[in-house]
């Protein structure tokens, strides 16, 4: 059976410019996985398994809700719910494992497909440090190509930042490689820039060990790299940001802002 999953390995940058700079960058690798394979994948899989305890782990109650419930009709009724009518098409998932039995994913992204295989919508899915979700939906600019959104920051993320952003993302969707750029704007221009990016390769047990050679505890070091960071802008004096109340909603509609363009983002 061909497989839509696979996996994509690369790199993580954060580039901050103001008001004292500040940047970091780490490897890392994601799954990316349609939602209607998970199973079979676990099936055929000895080191990945699904909602158990394995080397390698998807737990659905990681993402959505929360509550465990399977994720495809929490994805479409979030799309509904803004606006954009899901069809049935696939939905992919792009995110990192559970290793060991630990997770932690500032950032998954929900690639919302046509039946067609065109590209609807991308739900861009924030985890914060304090437990808290929220979601930022964006429809998809017909013709595919790289991807070109926007949305008003409202959750909050780093006691490092305030509220009074604009994201803009550029997006290569997932294909032999992905892409994911995201600009912070505030009244005084550019403030920070995320980009991550990997090459694909197949999804497969060897696969999977080798990634365990190359990128060992990889989701512990993330969860690491953010509170050694996080000490690094204490100690350059950074301002430290109360923490608002969450956004009322789950999600947050985000636009499409230009026709797609036959040149991606540099890629990290």
């Amino acid at each position: 059976m061909s497989l839509h999953s696979a996996l994509y390995v690369g790199m993580v940058r954060h580039r901050r410019f103001r008001p004292r700079p500040h940047a970091l960058a780490y490897r890392v690798f994601w799954m990316l996985l349609d939602l209607d394979e998970i199973d079979s994948l676990a099936d055929r899989l000895r080191l990945f398994s699904r909602n158990r305890f394995n080397l390698y782990a998807f737990r659905d109650a990681d993402y959505g809700d929360r509550s465990g419930k399977p994720l495809r009709p929490q994805v479409e009724a979030l799309l509904s719910a803004a606006g954009i009518a899901p069809d049935g098409g696939p939905i992919r998932l792009l995110t990192m494992p559970r290793i060991l039995g630990y997770a932690f994913n500032p950032l998954s992204t929900y690639f919302c497909h046509r039946r067609d295989g065109s590209l609807l919508a991308t739900v861009y899915e924030v985890h914060n440090t304090f437990g808290e979700i929220h979601s930022y939906v964006a429809r998809a600019e017909e013709g595919g190509g790289v991807l070109r959104q926007e949305a008003d920051k409202v959750f909050h993320v780093s006691p490092f930042m305030g509220l009074a952003m604009r994201y803009a993302f550029t997006v290569v969707p997932p294909g032999e490689r992905v892409s994911i750029a995201i600009d912070g704007h505030d009244d005084e221009g550019r403030l920070i820039t995320a980009m991550l990016g990997g090459r694909r390769t197949a999804l497969g047990d060897g696969a999977l060990l080798r990634l365990l050679a190359t990128h060992p505890l990889l989701t512990l070091k993330v969860t690491a790299a953010i509170h050694w960071h996080a000490l690094r802008l204490i100690a350059k004096r950074i301002a430290w940001r109360p923490h608002p109340a969450p956004p009322e909603r789950p999600f947050s509609l985000g636009t499409a802002v230009m026709t797609p363009h036959p040149k991606g983002p540099m890629q990290p």
